[in-house]
């Protein structure tokens, strides 16, 4: 794409060079005073499917386009250049050179030329080149991505209004004057983003304008597009801003702060394709990314764009051009502005377009009848100020040069139309748009297409009446209408139809006829007719009829050329091809009997028919059976399954299996044993009365389970005599890996007094820690790890042990002492056994103040143990679970899929909705031996991961040639069609369903787990996922931590559900009747059979198990700073009044007081600072949840929001930006070159390991490498030890720890 970009970079360069050697006369650049609108908008057209890489027009399109402006009005003899011209000269032969290698340096050395406008300067010029030349460098290599993800409500973002505009206007199914259907494809463009979530403002910018009265056509459609966004929708339209580098527009993107902003590449000539590129430029200088107008497609859930980042390069070079770019850009205005002038000179008469303004607001005031249809005001008041600018125009003096006299008369005479034939004109097109009033559109779009075009004369009529239009909306923009509807905007007026009543009237009836249109249309048209004589003034237009007065022709037919005349001759008789199918007859319904279809003897039908029908089940060239996919992907090992190096080879994949899926969850591995095919039947003399006496067996079975129990006792405390030393030992070493090997340990321990010795030991170990580090700090900075540890050894002794009577008296004394030692008397008073006055707590608060943390107790936990806070969890095990305890919606979980039911499980990463696919995989083993279930995973990596995982957790003794897990890929399968639980990827379970000769195996799946279901409205496969969710039929699991519509997709999948069981009813009914049973003859039942069912629960959890926090790093003075960043200081005051707090933005404890701080700063006066104050808050409470912070962090959400609610805006803003982190907009070249220094530096802030998210594999590898390279050259500096019995001593010591730990697993 670069190749060709820069191919047509050079084929513009030609088109320069030849337009600069064309000689131009200036007596014949005065033929036409006004943009060809035709050329105009054919050319719009013809540009509207072009290459996205594409900056310049191609030469034909150039040529066109001097063609069409080479008539613009110019006053005098004075040669001056067109807008052809003008777009195409962008420099010299030097400024030539400069473009092909870029050199910023010598643009200043380039002397200035005298030039007519200043953007024709040289210096300009070549500023214009090397930013456009830029931009084609970049533009090839955006990235077409998802514009909206999942969670949109906090994505907001702009659309630039004038590129939107031009967009529309380029649609090749438009047809020029169809103003509805442009209104339709701008409201269609929009209402798709607003569907699907969006958030946007759209922008026009007021100097923009200018550029359109050179056509205005645009110009009055542009202005009626953006009164109906404001009367008619909802969207914030934003008009106040002059161009992209107003200071006001600077300030309106840094308080808002958009995500990107869409915006078009190509302009409608080449120097408002300079504009549009300073745009751009300026834009992704302020940290806004760029997603281009061109290639955008949408589907059912997403929209698709080509996307540009914004880099720190462009930011570097706005500033270089800075001073150039608002030199061009006012230039560039004052051209668009004297160029308006000469339009309105030329077609209205009046002096400036100030002038023509006036005349249009006195006409609006002058205009006080109430009429509701804005239609007929608009075309009253317009109507009358053409005919009054009109009469301006034929009685202005011609000009004082007797050399132009003849030619000026001339001209007017020939372009120019009497007032007779204006008054033909606005008759008609009053008639039309009482039409437009009482037509529905059904009768409008039977109008026959008339194959003619306005003559020359009626042209630049029509764009006079453009103008006053114009001027008209915009006193409409600014004046308050009572009780008139704006709904009609849209439809001011249909050139189509307004053809066909001239065509009509000029060329069929001829002058002095009238159409019979009813009494209701003639009431109307006379009541237009009399509005405009009397607001005209004294002028006589005459009487309403007959609307046609003179004999002049208004339109002129086209002449078809030979190649369209043979392409119209030569067209088919459109028809569809007759096809008979059940399906496509349910589906369509009643829309086929309106469809024009071929009869079946139609040479185009028979010649479909084929002599033989047949079902090709071999290959043509061999005879051998066709293959699929599934024959082509090569197995996981070779040569046939009895040779023993082919087992050999299996049983040492298994062990690689089990030992990565050990890697992943540790050993949890569980036999699985068949259940019976028959329950056992119970007693029928049993009875429900009276307890049974225990029986002596029974009794001894309960005192050897006691002694068990016991003896299991006494081995857990031996195991722990054992390991106390040394964990104690590595904790005060190394709390981190003490505290690790600590939690490995109790996790292990099936004894609750043991883990509660075990948590005191580790409580006495920390608070030494801490003692000794405030001994040590003095005057330095204190470190709360530790306090933060002894925190959570003493929530983890009240909430776990405490409720057991496990805590002595003298554990409560010494957890007492920590917390004064803390200086939370308060929650050491609240203890049992603790029974201290007021003034002794105020002594035991002086004496140990050294040792306090220097804050409350309940802003301590917030801030320093947000991830050690606790949940809320369940105490009562479940039986269908052994490992953990499963919360309230995980036993949901467990119970859907003992009821074979489907459901969409939407909950955060590592909260635990995996186990509920692992609890169906057991299940299924359990069942039978044939069942079958699938986990469909969205990479090969995953598979791997979780193939890793089931052989890790399920171990069963199956039958010859069946196997527990299989996978398949496009690349590699193993025990796929002969495995109880295969894992495969969507594409390869798609290829299994719809082989014919897979359908055997397909019946026997049970269950399907799709993971990550979120891919279903992804940019590559999702419509294999969707194919999926619809073909097959029995229950299934749809996992994902982030899916932003869970319940519309529940809502489908229900649907889809309901589907099968009507089907599968109807299937099952025509088989009772097809097949018969004799009498005696008894049928036989498949051993198990599952009750079917076809409900799709939904499951949403949306507490995170870990809190997420922000960080922003940039380089300084090659050194790496990190600062916090609240997800608070994303958001606009704006935002947050009209959208609320996003869904997806929560706030970790810490970030929910620091929330409150700034708060309590911003305004000083705050009546509930008190009340919200942690310590208030969470008064004396001893251990504060998860839950308790969420629910402190909603109080602050709502109260930020009442804030804004009650005129606080200034206050809330302060807020958000005194949130907002001081870092710095870094190189990203300098980045990736201090990576290694990175890493070493979250070394330093022991922030390791961490993971580099790279969507660039060779990025990925290159800075491994320099990773590498830098730790080698950094180790190799390293002094080596001096001795060497130290080293022995330390390993020996490692040896024996391993050796310890070893005896306790």
């Amino acid at each position: 794409m670069r190749r060709g970009s820069k191919y047509r970079l050079r084929q513009k360069r030609n088109l320069i060079a030849g337009s600069r050697k064309r000689k131009r006369n200036s007596k014949e650049q005065l033929a036409l005073s006004w943009l060809d609108s035709a050329a105009d908008f054919a050319m719009l057209k013809r540009n509207s499917r072009r290459p996205r890489s594409r900056i310049f027009q191609t030469g034909r399109a150039s040529r066109r386009r001097e063609e069409a402006c080479a008539h613009l009005p110019f006053s005098g003899a004075e040669k001056k250049p067109t807008m052809a011209s003008e777009a195409s000269s962008v420099g010299d032969e030097t400024s030539l050179s400069t473009f092909s290698q870029p050199k910023q340096a010598s643009l200043a050395k380039v002397p200035s030329e005298p030039c007519l406008y200043d953007f024709q300067n040289p210096v300009l010029q070549r500023c214009m080149e090397q930013i456009t030349y830029l931009l084609m460098d970049e533009i090839p290599k955006a990235e077409y991505v998802s514009l909206l993800n999942d969670y949109v409500e906090s994505e907001f973002f702009l659309i630039d209004g004038d590129s939107l505009f031009i967009t529309c206007a380029r649609e090749l199914t438009l047809q020029r004057g169809q103003n509805l259907h442009f209104f339709y494809l701008v409201e269609r463009f929009l209402l798709d983003l607003t569907s699907k979530g969006a958030k946007y403002f759209i922008v026009f910018f007021k100097d923009v304008e200018h550029m359109y009265f050179r056509n205005p056509d645009f110009l009055s459609l542009r202005n009626a597009l953006i009164i109906h966004l404001r009367k008619n929708t909802e969207i914030p339209i934003h008009t106040e801003f002059l161009n992209c580098l107003e200071s006001s527009w600077q300030q309106f993107l840094q308080d808002n702060y958009p995500y990107f902003l869409i915006v078009a590449d190509e302009g409608l000539d080449q120097l408002h394709t300079n504009f549009l590129h300073v745009f751009i430029l300026h834009t992704l200088s302020k940290r806004v990314n760029i997603v281009l107008t061109s290639g955008q497609e949408s589907d059912a859930i997403r929209v698709y764009g080509y996307h540009i980042n914004s880099l720190f390069k462009y930011q570097t070079h706005f500033k270089q051009y800075k001073k150039n770019l608002e030199h061009y850009c006012q230039s560039l205005v004052k051209y668009w502005k004297e160029s308006g002038t000469k339009v309105c000179v030329f077609l209205c008469g009046c002096p400036s377009l100030d002038a023509l303004a006036g005349k249009a607001y006195r006409k609006f005031a002058q205009f006080q009848k109430e009429i509701k249809d804005l239609r007929y005001v608009v075309c009253i008041i317009t109507c009358s100020l053409v005919l009054e600018t009109h009469m301006q125009v034929l009685e202005r003096p011609t000009s004082s040069a007797k050399s132009n006299e003849k030619k000026k008369k001339s001209l007017d005479e020939k372009t120019v139309l009497t007032l007779e034939d204006v008054g033909d004109l606005l008759r008609m097109y009053c008639l039309s748009v009482v039409f437009l009033h009482h037509l529905p559109l059904s009768q409008r779009s039977r109008v026959r297409f008339i194959n003619a075009c306005w003559n020359e004369e009626t042209l630049r009529f029509m764009q006079q009446y453009k103008l006053c239009e114009f001027h008209v909306l915009q006193c409409l923009a600014t004046q308050a209408l009572k009780n008139v509807d704006f709904s009609t905007l849209p439809d001011l007026s249909d050139d189509l139809l307004l053809k066909n009543i001239a065509f009509y009237y000029g060329l069929e009836k001829g002058p002095g006829f009238d159409l019979d249109t009813g009494e209701k249309m003639n009431r109307d048209y006379e009541l237009l007719w009399k509005h405009i004589t009397e607001l005209s003034g004294t002028c006589d237009f005459g009487a309403p009829f007959p609307l046609r007065r003179t004999s002049t022709t208004f339109i002129e037919e086209k002449c078809l050329s030979g190649k369209d005349k043979e392409s119209k001759w030569m067209f088919p008789k459109p028809g569809l091809i007759p096809v008979m199918n059940t399906i496509v007859d349910e589906f369509a319904g009643n829309i086929l009997t309106e469809l024009p279809f071929l009869k079946i003897d139609d040479p185009v039908v028979t010649s479909l028919k084929k002599q033989k029908e047949f079902d090709e089940l071999l290959h043509w060239h061999s005879g051998k059976p066709l293959s699929d996919d599934y024959d082509r992907t090569s197995e996981g090992f070779w040569g046939e399954k009895k040779d023993p190096w082919a087992l050999r080879q299996n049983q040492k994949l298994q062990t690689f299996q089990r030992f990565y899926g050990e890697s992943l969850e540790g050993t949890i591995s569980k036999k699985i044993a068949p259940q019976p095919d028959t329950p056992k039947k119970a007693s029928p003399y049993a009875t429900k009365s009276k307890k049974v006496q225990k029986t002596k067996a029974e009794i001894i079975i309960e005192e050897n389970q006691k002694r068990k129990r016991a003896e299991e006792e006494r081995k857990e405390e031996r195991r722990w005599s054992a390991l106390s030393v040394t964990i104690e030992n590595n904790i005060k070493e190394n709390m981190a890996s003490g505290i690790k090997n600590l939690e490995v340990f109790l996790g292990k321990c099936q004894s609750a007094s043991v883990k509660c010795s075990a948590e005191m030991a580790a409580l006495n170990v920390c608070f030494g820690l801490w003692t000794e580090h405030c001994k040590a700090a003095g005057k330095t900075e204190k470190k709360f790890n530790i306090a933060a540890e002894v925190m959570r050894r003493i929530h983890s002794l009240i909430e776990n042990y405490d409720h057991k009577d496990l805590l002595k008296e003298t554990d409560f004394h010494q957890i007492a002492k920590c917390l004064w030692y803390f200086g939370f008397d308060n929650l050491a008073a609240s203890l049992k056994y603790i029974k201290v006055s007021e003034h002794e707590r105020k002594e035991l608060k002086e004496k140990h103040a050294k040792y306090a943390v220097g804050m409350g107790s309940s802003r301590f936990q917030l801030q320093y143990m947000g991830h050690y806070l606790m949940r809320e969890e369940r105490k009562d095990p479940d039986p269908r679970v052994q490992h953990f305890i499963p919360d309230s919606w995980q036993r949901e979980l467990l119970d859907i899929v003992d009821n074979n039911e489907s459901a969409v499980i939407v909950a955060p990463t590592s909260s635990g909705k995996t186990y509920a696919s692992y609890y169906c995989m057991e299940k299924i083993l359990r069942d039978s031996d044939e069942s079958v279930v699938v986990y469909v995973a969205p990479t090969k990596a995953l598979v791997n991961q979780v193939s890793a995982t089931i052989f890790n957790r399920f171990d069963k003794a199956l039958p010859s040639g069946i196997a527990l897990c299989g996978v398949f890929t496009r690349e590699y399968r193993h025990d796929a069609l002969n495995s109880q639980i295969l894992v495969t990827v969507p594409q390869c379970l798609e290829i299994l369903l719809l082989s014919p000769h897979r359908q055997e195996w397909a019946k026997k799946i049970q269950y399907v787990i799709f993971d990550e279901v979120h891919c279903l409205g992804g940019e590559i496969g999702a419509e294999v996922w969707e194919h999926l969710l619809v073909m097959i039929r029995c229950p299934f699991l749809a996992l994902s931590a982030t899916i932003s519509n869970p319940k519309h997709l529940a809502e489908w999948l229900q649907t889809v559900k309901r589907y099968w069981q009507h089907t599968e009813a109807v299937i099952a009914q025509n088989s009772n009747h097809s097949t018969s049973v004799k009498k005696g003859v008894k049928v036989k039942q498949s051993v198990r059979t599952q009750k079917t069912s076809y409900k799709v629960k939904l499951v949403v959890y949306e507490e995170r198990y870990n809190d997420l926090e922000k960080y922003v790093c940039s380089l300084n003075n090659d050194d790496f700073t990190i600062h916090h960043y609240h997800p608070c200081a994303a958001l606009t005051v704006d935002h947050i009044e009209k959208y609320g707090f996003p869904l997806d933005l929560s706030l970790s404890p810490r970030e929910a007081v620091i929330l409150y701080d700034i708060m309590v700063k911003a305004m000083t006066d705050w009546p509930r600072a008190n009340e919200l104050d942690p310590e208030q808050f969470f008064k004396d409470k001893m251990v504060i949840t998860k839950a308790d912070a969420r629910t402190y962090e909603k109080q602050l959400k709502e109260e930020l929001e009442m804030w804004i609610k009650h005129g606080c805006s200034e206050e809330a803003n302060r807020v958000l930006q005194l949130l907002k982190p001081q870092s710095t907009f870094s190189s990203e070249t300098a980045m990736r070159k201090q990576f290694p220094h990175f890493v070493d530096k979250l070394k330093q802030m022991d922030k390791l390991p961490a993971l580099f998210f790279l969507f660039n594999i060779k990025e990925v590898e290159r800075l491994a490498h320099n990773v590498c390279k830098f730790l080698k050259e950094k180790q190799s500096k390293k002094p080596i030890r001096a001795s060497g019995k130290e080293e022995w001593l330390t390993k020996k010591c490692k040896k024996r720890e391993k050796y310890l730990m070893a005896q306790n697993e």
